[in-house]
């Protein structure tokens, strides 16, 4: 379309319901398997309704709203909700423990939180005005939590209001050649990480979303044979899972057009394992941050050539290595990844923490390590020196360090990332017990930490030794804790 009028967010809705009455735009996959279908005129009606319910709350344009949700029809209307009233939706882990939500919920200084709790009360909505709402703009399109390089809590704000183009929702696989529209978007990953939010975008491009309440591998096939999904995005983990499916070379994924991982680097074995199910020109590969600093991308025909690389810088990234006084390297030479994209800049940090490193003409980084081909491909070398993916999400060592060692029977603690087949690396604790001849159990450290940090966080492997080796100055090589456990 062509925006001669503004057109918001929650406009877009609105033509939405008219131009597409009857279509299931969204269907949500409960853990049991039952189905909730959606029309736009329903997500219309009930967004808007949310929304009355909401600003009666206090809330209004240009503030923020918390949403603590479970991937649900509920978690959908309410962004769509925010949207119609000019406000800035924030996603938020719907699983925190409360100590680390009431953190969370304070950096994003919202001026409502809509959690679990809630959901009775958004239900209960059904019979409220529906009339149509005043046209609003949000300030920033959405936020995304995050974490700094010690845990502490990172909202980052996209700065870019909420106006329809578009550009809004454009299929990454568009890129290379066209993508016939609607797609049907399999949303596997949970919808406060950046990657699951992303599909309402799409949704309000007029893509149809196939959302499930939580990843099952198994399911995730029938899904795909039943409503014919046409792409995906999912971390290395989850296509692990299922490639792993005993029977998967026997199933239908002809209604595939494309799919994308992202989130983790991923062994060269298992995407060649995904181009014999799909084929090389299916399947993609991104490399970026959230911050929106620069993306790379990579198609499977060309990783096929290029094994191992991330791709190239994606929709105008440009990408240099620089060793650690700023001077730019050579290709083949490993150093810092610093990438500069039209989108740069087109955010804000809340919470404080401080902005990614920047030179003095435009280029950031995150921190992590690789190196270039001489036609610009890049790879990835390590996603950080002490951060941890596993499963697709980041785990910060001090923060895992912090919360275990009050345990009473811990004198010191040493957290550190494992390789693993399923995670990729698993969260791994050294702890050194307050009585070695009294150490507490493995058991008694999960349960532990389960009740002080988010599940991903809980270190799935537990040793004990008599000392941490630390130097003089209270220091530990990480590096060489890994090392000695085999990387």
């Amino acid at each position: 379309m062509t925006n001669d009028a503004v057109v918001s967010y929650g406009d877009r809705v609105a033509q939405l319901a008219i131009a597409d009455p009857t279509s299931p735009v969204l269907r949500v996959v409960a853990i049991d398997g039952t189905e909730t279908v959606v029309t736009w005129p329903e997500l219309h009606r009930r967004s808007t309704q949310i929304a009355r319910a909401i600003s009666a709350r206090g809330a209004g344009p240009g503030t923020r709203i918390a949403v603590g949700l479970r991937n649900s029809p509920e978690f959908v209307m309410c962004v769509l909700a925010a949207w119609k009233l000019g406000m800035t939706p924030v996603p938020v882990r719907w699983d925190l423990p409360d100590w680390e939500r009431g953190r969370v919920l304070e950096v994003i200084d919202g001026a409502i939180a809509v959690g679990a709790d809630d959901l009775p009360w958004l239900r209960a909505t059904t019979d409220d005005d529906d009339m149509p709402l005043p046209s609003a703009i949000s300030p920033q399109t959405n936020g995304i939590c995050s974490s700094g390089s010690t845990g502490a809590v990172k909202v980052i704000l996209m700065d870019k209001p909420g106006v329809f183009d578009d550009t809004v929702g454009m299929p990454f696989a568009a890129s290379w050649e066209p993508v016939a529209r609607p797609q049907i978007v399999l949303v596997m990953a949970p919808m406060y990480h950046t990657n699951g939010f992303a599909t309402l975008f799409s949704l309000l491009a007029g893509d149809h979303l196939v959302v499930l309440e939580k990843f099952d591998a198994a399911r995730i096939v029938d899904v795909i044979e039943t409503h014919r999904v046409t792409t995906f995005t999912a971390t290395t983990t989850m296509l692990q899972r299922i490639a792993d499916l005993p029977n998967i070379d026997q199933r239908d994924l002809s209604s595939v057009v494309w799919i994308l991982q992202g989130a983790a680097v991923i062994a060269p074995s298992l995407v060649r394992r995904w181009i014999d199910l799909l084929g090389a020109e299916r399947v993609f590969q991104s490399y970026g941050m959230t911050e929106g600093i620069g993306l790379c991308a990579i198609r499977g025909d060309e990783w096929l050539e290029h094994p191992g690389s991330v791709g190239r810088g994606y929709r105008g990234t440009e990408l240099r290595i620089l060793d650690p006084d700023g001077n730019e390297l050579p290709p083949g030479e490993t150093g810092e990844i610093y990438m500069k994209s039209p989108a740069s800049g087109m955010f804000q940090y809340l919470g404080g923490a401080p902005l990614p490193p920047r030179t003095v003409d435009g280029f950031s980084t995150g921190g992590d390590v690789g190196w270039l081909e001489p036609d610009s491909f890049l790879h990835i070398v390590d996603r950080r020196v002490d951060m941890i993916i596993t499963g697709g999400a980041n785990v910060f060592p001090a923060e895992v360090e912090t919360a275990l060692i009050d345990h009473p029977g811990i004198a010191d603690v040493v957290v550190i990332g494992l390789k693993d087949p399923e995670w990729g690396r698993r969260v791994h604790a050294v702890i050194e017990p307050a009585d070695p001849a009294s150490p507490p159990t493995v058991d008694d450290v999960r349960a532990y930490a389960k009740t002080r940090l988010a599940a991903y966080k809980v270190p799935k492997t537990v040793e004990f030794v008599d000392a941490i080796p630390r130097s003089e100055a209270t220091k530990v090589s990480r590096a060489a804790l890994i090392d000695a456990r085999g990387g």
